[in-house]
């Protein structure tokens, strides 16, 4: 068996190689026999098959494998012989698949939902095994407008027993780790200033409670108020949010901590800090660990710096917020927090709670569940994050307003780990401004060519839109921002941050930097420091001085320029 692929850093398919005799030996073993948590289908061609006839396509059998336990899907075998058929995945990848799943699955949870595919080596046959998770609490999943179960061998509507049976179950049940009682906490447990803080986060939140009765409740109303004290008993979210420092060891052995470092451009850690609880209070010495420097920007339609800084307070904070409401301490690790010259990276452990990110920037309905629901509702309570699935729309719409790249995310469904990438750079900057520019374009519309800007693999199907429409240029998949649409718009600087100013306007830049100089000179470093931002981006730092060798050779020979020892002078 091959190991997984990967682009990069993220894992979008897991494509697992073998013959198809030892694919047979694998299903058998782990897929023995079908059953309400197991089903082998031939579904030899997807494209109709995701969404077909009721109780003979890929969503009636999603929906009944989650109205049990949750269990497999076995796409391109034959279901009685377990024959490898092979499926044609028609135009579907991962993130397209489970995007289509949840679409077409109402109330079907995005936690542990992932796809394994296999290939065959000798007869290059393809199976896909569906990873179905079990519904949520009071939750049945729907295909067709109908919920559906596995009786037998038999695909039917549920009956009406299955379904009460699902609409009683409880809101917080056992699966919410973090609405569990710690049984040897006490309020002694928790720190004053921290729910000080919650309280005065709370009447801000409440603003239609009167401030006074707020200010009259007993610390014991106010936690219970905020669901995170129940009859007396403190719940691990408390501890969370407002235990003291030596209250961590309680909830072992889960791990509460986030681990910040400091990374140099060579990836050396040059620093470094543990925080844990209370993380109502330690989210801000986190942040405050950041540098967040003032750097300078190229402004649409011209190519003198301005100036501006490096982070978004609201990005930046919302991103660490969502890690500790949504990580998964069962798993026992930490929340990584590094920093990086020109980027921030966050990780938690756990399954992306919408399923792709498509699902999160478009649901405009209110996130129906969270992995901690009562930590997050406390957070929601404190004004940590929000409960209408605003956050991360609003970290891309944010950074879209800087004219900075888009966030990164790399959804490891397999491995259960969620990062995302905050840029603080310059790198899309000019692009982003030829973007704002054209009032037609939507915020996929920026994504996709914030992708092509980075160098990254779009679809077709929106390259092609992309391409008819002007936006981007050249051939899959060396796409890049299209030179018609920025002169059209005034703003070159989106282009050439990609393919650079032409050498006869850098060769003007060059002399007036040295004519500025005077009779002290330039190095060629600071010339390249002067000029680097008008270069050819998609070349890398040693091309780059290269170039610049060239330009100002090129300068020498018509004589216009001249060296002593490393120093360059204008020639009078």
């Amino acid at each position: 068996m091959g190991p997984p692929e990967q682009e990069g850093k993220r894992l979008y398919l897991i494509y697992i190689s073998m013959t198809e005799l030892e694919l047979q030996q694998y299903l058998l073993r782990e897929y023995p026999q079908e059953n309400a948590r197991c089903e082998w289908k031939e579904f030899k061609n997807l494209k109709n098959s995701f969404c077909g006839d009721e109780k003979n396509d890929v969503i009636s059998y999603v929906s009944a494998i989650a109205n049990m336990d949750g269990g497999d899907l076995v796409i391109g075998v034959h279901d009685k012989t377990l024959e490898i058929v092979g499926t044609d995945t028609y135009n579907y990848d991962k993130q397209k698949a489970i995007l289509r799943l949840t679409e077409r699955c109402v109330n079907l949870s995005t936690e542990d939902l992932y796809i394994d595919e296999f290939i065959t080596d000798d007869t290059n046959r393809k199976v896909w095994v569906i990873h179905i998770p079990k519904h949520l609490p009071k939750r049945p999943v729907f295909a067709h407008n109908k919920a559906w179960q596995r009786i037998e061998d038999s695909l039917v509507e549920m009956t009406t027993e299955r379904m009460s049976t699902i609409l009683d179950e409880p809101i917080f049940s056992e699966t919410d780790w973090s609405a569990q009682i710690v049984s040897d906490a006490t309020i002694d447990d928790l720190d004053e200033v921290a729910i000080a803080k919650a309280r005065m986060m709370f009447k801000k939140v409440h603003s239609r409670i009167p401030e006074a009765e707020v200010n009259a409740w007993t610390v014991e109303t106010f936690l219970s108020k905020c669901g995170i004290m129940k009859n007396g008993g403190i719940t691990r979210a408390a501890i969370i949010l407002l235990g003291k420092y030596e209250s961590a060891f309680k909830l072992r052995p889960a791990v509460v901590q986030v681990t910040w470092t400091r990374r140099d451009e060579k990836q050396d850690v040059v620093d470094y800090e543990h925080f844990t609880v209370p993380f109502i209070l330690t989210v801000d010495e986190i942040l405050s660990k950041i540098e967040n420097l003032t750097m300078r920007e190229m402004p649409g339609g011209t190519l003198f710096p301005d100036t501006m800084k490096q982070y978004d307070d609201y990005t930046i904070r919302e991103a660490l917020h969502n890690c500790i409401a949504h990580q998964d301490y069962t798993m026992q690790q930490r929340i990584n927090f590094v920093e990086n010259p020109t980027y921030l990276y966050y990780s938690n452990a756990g399954s992306f709670i919408p399923g792709t990110l498509e699902n999160a920037l478009t649901n405009e309905e209110p996130q129906a569940y969270f992995r901690n629901e009562c930590l997050c509702r406390a957070m929601v309570d404190f004004n940590m994050i929000d409960t209408v699935s605003r956050g991360i729309k609003k970290m891309f719409n944010e950074q879209w307003r800087r004219h900075f790249p888009m966030p990164d995310y790399e959804i490891d469904a397999k491995n259960r780990k969620v990062s995302v990438r905050i840029y603080g750079n310059e790198i899309n900057k000019q692009y982003t401004n030829l973007l704002k520019t054209n009032d037609s374009l939507t915020l996929w519309d920026c994504i996709s060519l914030d992708a092509v800007q980075k160098g990254r693999t779009i679809h077709e199907d929106v390259a092609q839109n992309l391409l008819n429409r002007g936006l981007i240029e050249g051939e899959a998949p060396n796409y890049t921002i299209s030179l018609g649409i920025a002169k059209a718009t005034n703003q070159l600087q989106g282009y050439t941050k990609q393919k650079g100013l032409d050498k006869e306007k850098m060769k003007q830049m060059i002399l007036q930097y040295l004519k500025n100089a005077g009779t002290d000179g330039a190095k060629r470093d600071s010339i390249y420091e002067y000029i680097k931002d008008v270069m050819p981006q998609v070349k890398t730092h040693e091309q780059q001085l290269r170039l610049l060798g060239d330009i100002l050779s090129a300068l020498s020979v018509d004589k216009l320029i001249y060296a002593k020892g490393r120093t360059w002078f204008l020639k009078e």
